[in-house]
């Protein structure tokens, strides 16, 4: 006689662990806006400027990107380029 693999409990079970971790996990976590407002003001002042700072470099590297898509020269490779001595 041979035994049969329970695939269908242990699916259902794995399933039910990972719903019960999921759940868990939405019932217990804050979202980011719960988050924010459960800071004290001198730290919410300090994330606004590192949010700012992130924002001027994120614009700056898109500035510099956008030059440089409108540059002909960025289509050649580097070692294409003629040296001037």
């Amino acid at each position: 006689m041979s035994q049969r693999f329970p695939w269908v409990k242990i699916t259902s079970t794995t399933v039910g662990l990972m719903a019960a971790g999921y759940l868990l996990m939405k019932t217990t976590v804050p979202t980011d806006k719960e988050l924010y407002d459960a800071m004290s003001p001198d730290i919410q002042r300090k994330v606004d400027a590192m949010r700012a700072a992130r924002l001027a470099r994120e614009s700056a590297t898109r500035r510099q990107v956008e030059a440089q898509a409108n540059d002909p020269d960025s289509e050649k490779p580097v070692w294409a380029h003629s040296r001037k001595s």
